[in-house]
């Protein structure tokens, strides 16, 4: 199962306001969705046609790349993908790394064009995070490489985290190192990435980007800090091709790898929740089967009888 690309609340938000604008309702939502990202939708009863989208991203480690707390091209990926139906609100609100400005009076009233623009909305994640990733793999669609790009590119995925690309013209090389806090969750996700790999080699994922999982830093990531390369999970390193981005494969690619830890966290708890509910079950069968037990009933000897004897009937068998 892989992750949508949209907040499925914040869609769901978006739609409900844009079928109720003739009622002035007051919107003030905050919320906070996996590898801590915040959301904040603002609608006052003074302007019920505009919304306030504000956005928080993790905090960018050093070796990121960012600019004023957002990734590379994230300004120029939003321009790009709403066009002027939005307004970039400079600065954005307090505490937030991000705040966009939605008029829902400009908005077509065609309502399939209106869904399809708050769904794009609802992917700002994608459209944010998801900037210098995608700048990197357009010039490999293209067979180039961004000239102001390092030889080793970090990006930021998660809290004071990040993955690795070595972008060339004709392959990126994109290396995980696999972080968890629970030495349970590290030994299932140490066993999930090994068959994850495995599965990798059938026939019919022969088109799928090459994968690896190693228990050290693979020799790509030589000259990366060292405080990043610390994985109790081992590394995950996949080589994209220039025909892992053609067309639409572009997007699709930027957001699985975007996600990768999160999709692998997601199964790892699943992989967890599944066998405690198989122990719960094993448990209930088993005292189920011990409450139906009945203890054996004791045996009697066969043509015996016992009799209490009284004194007299004592002294008259010894008479005889």
């Amino acid at each position: 199962m892989m992750l949508q690309s949209h907040s499925r609340f914040l869609l769901q938000t978006l739609l409900t306001r844009a079928q109720n604008l003739d009622k002035a309702v007051e919107l003030d939502y905050q919320w906070i969705e996996f590898d801590d990202v915040r959301y904040h939708v603002q609608v006052t009863m003074k302007n019920p046609n505009i919304l306030l989208l504000s956005v928080s991203l993790p905090n960018p480690p050093p070796e990121a790349m960012s600019f004023d707390g957002l990734p590379l091209g994230a300004i120029e990926a939003i321009k790009t993908t709403y066009g002027t139906g939005f307004q970039i609100l400079d600065p954005p609100r307090d505490g937030f790394s991000l705040t966009l400005k939605l008029n829902f009076s400009k908005v077509r009233p065609d309502e399939a064009y209106r869904n399809s623009l708050l769904t794009k909305l609802a992917s700002i994640r994608e459209v944010v995070m998801g900037a210098p990733l995608k700048i990197i793999l357009k010039h490999l669609a293209s067979r180039t490489v961004a000239p102001e790009l390092d030889r080793l590119v970090a990006i930021m995925h998660r809290p004071n985290e990040t993955f690795f690309l070595v972008p060339q013209a004709d392959k990126v090389t994109v290396a995980f190192p696999m972080r968890f806090k629970d030495s349970v969750d590290t030994i299932l996700a140490t066993s999930f990435l090994k068959q994850f790999v495995e599965a990798r080699r059938a026939a019919s994922l022969s088109s799928a980007p090459s994968c690896s999982w190693s228990p050290t830093a693979p020799q790509e990531l030589e000259g990366a800090p060292k405080e990043t390369l610390s994985a109790n999970a081992g590394f995950v390193t996949f080589v994209i091709m220039p025909r892992h981005v053609e067309g639409e494969k572009l997007d699709r690619t930027v957001w699985n790898l975007s996600t990768f830890h999160a999709y692998v966290s997601y199964h790892v708890k699943c992989s967890e929740g599944f066998m405690h509910t198989r122990m719960r079950r094993r448990v209930e069968s088993m005292i189920q089967a011990l409450d139906q037990a009945k203890p054996l009933e004791k045996t009697r000897s066969m043509n015996k009888s016992f009799k209490r004897l009284g004194f007299n009937d004592a002294n008259h068998t010894n008479s005889k």
